[in-house]
């Protein structure tokens, strides 16, 4: 997650701080179709204009749509015009610190679960290989058909980013990821996550096309089991498909 995307999301938090902001909030989404400013002003007890102001606020924060709609029911002429509208966004909110994405996890868990091919646990390396290529994929899209090992590895670190990973660059051809975002579910089943884990940045490497940089499991405290590093020359000099 960029600092953009991170800014957004705490500006649609702080949208809320606002007491009389956050009971219109809670006032329209409480309304099974929505609500307009006439309806919602009298709700929470302010003036029209107000209620318009904080409405119109809490839509450009991505907390509310609007839609015109005549709530008489009424059609052609005479029927007045179409009120302006208030319903919740579609728009998932959550914000934490460090950030957690157990959506991701949840996912590879459901796609293992539904496949019949293997073991349940053979499927959710595969699912989580297939996930991470094709994240792998769009860092090489981002990067360039042409790019080098450093510009292949920022792009990886931008996607790791926007999945709640926290990558930082230490040394050259080395990516260490600082945030689990599997975490407190990592620490109690730490084996069965951290293998779908190195399953999904090994997929990763693989749809990212990157030569000499492999995926490593390597537990330490206070951050994810996976690093990227680069592979020792011995090894490349066994196989020659590698650059070192």
């Amino acid at each position: 997650m960029d600092l953009t995307q991170t800014e957004e999301r705490i500006a649609a938090f702080s949208s809320l701080a606002d007491p009389t902001r956050r009971r219109l909030y809670l006032f329209v989404v409480s309304r099974p179709v929505g609500a307009g400013r006439d309806e919602a002003a009298e709700g929470v007890g302010i003036s029209r204009g107000l209620a318009a102001f904080h409405l119109d606020r809490l839509i450009a924060d991505g907390l509310l749509v609007a839609e015109y709609r005549r709530l008489t029911g009424r059609t052609g002429p005479g029927a007045g015009r179409p009120a302006k509208i208030y319903r919740r966004s579609a728009r998932d909110l959550s914000f934490s610190v460090p950030r957690r994405n157990h959506e991701l996890l949840a996912r590879l868990f459901a796609q293992a679960f539904s496949s019949t091919d293997g073991t349940p646990l053979e499927a959710l390396w595969a699912a989580a290989n297939d996930l991470g290529a094709t994240l792998g994929s769009e860092a090489r899209r981002r990067a360039g058909s042409r790019a080098g090992r450093d510009r292949l590895l920022e792009a990886a670190a931008k996607v790791l980013e926007e999945q709640g990973f926290e990558p930082r660059a230490e040394g050259k051809g080395c990516l260490v990821l600082g945030n689990c975002p599997f975490s407190p579910v990592a620490g109690e089943y730490m084996d069965l996550v951290c293998q779908a884990n190195l399953a999904l940045m090994r997929g990763l490497a693989s749809g990212l096309q990157i030569k000499g940089v492999q995926a490593l499991l390597e537990r330490e405290p206070g951050r994810c089991c996976v690093v990227f590093d680069r592979v020792p020359r011995t090894e490349a000099a066994k196989d020659p498909s590698i650059r070192a």
